[in-house]
């Protein structure tokens, strides 16, 4: 290497996944912002968008994906549910959706896989989508899909909250299914 690019300024694969959720951590506001001030303009011109608009629907992923990034490092504890405590798969998926959206969901993954949400095919996978994972055939675990092939999950003992691809050898392997919580919600108030 040439002396004019020290080895600490090298993009290693960490350091650039860093970067980006970094530069997510900062755009996505500024969008929901910008999402936000669209539906008021649009309600000031009586133009007010069906309950379940790619707008609402945007803004509503978009605060689960920044709180979902912002927990990432977060350990693995069994039955945990708060950032404080710790998470399991399920405490996690449960504090996001509860903290950004004051939706409160079932506690267990297998509970959370029989919502009665729409059911989501994984090439239409959408941020805030949440993916299953069985073990013999008994859904086991869940995590957010936050884009571009990767989810957000709390995934074992000893390890901590994360962002792994879904193409993985190992998660393809046990992938069960996704549902879109978003759209029930857009449908219908919030529970609080």
């Amino acid at each position: 290497m040439s002396g004019h690019y020290p080895d600490s300024m090298l993009f290693t694969p960490a350091c650039l996944q860093n970067s980006i959720i970094a530069a997510l951590l900062f755009a996505l506001p500024s969008l929901a912002a910008q999402a936000s001030e669209l539906d008021s303009w649009l309600a000031e011109k009586k133009l007010v968008p069906a309950p379940h608009s790619p707008v609402e629907h945007n803004a509503l992923a978009n605060s689960v994906l920044i709180r979902a990034l912002s927990l990432v490092g977060t350990p693995y504890v069994w039955g945990g549910n708060t950032p404080e405590s710790g998470f399991d798969c399920s405490g996690l998926v449960n504090y996001v959706f509860r903290d950004m959206l004051n939706l409160r969901l079932p506690r267990t993954s297998r509970e959370l896989s029989a919502l009665a949400a729409p059911a989501v095919a994984e090439s239409a996978l959408a941020t805030g989508d949440l993916v299953f994972f069985a073990h013999n055939g008994t859904v086991s675990h869940v995590g957010i899909y936050v884009g571009d092939g990767r989810f957000i999950h709390a995934p074992r003992s000893g390890g901590t909250v994360r962002m792994e691809r879904l193409d993985g050898r190992y998660w393809q392997t046990r992938y069960a299914g996704a549902r879109r919580v978003l759209d029930s919600l857009s449908r219908a108030p919030v529970r609080h």
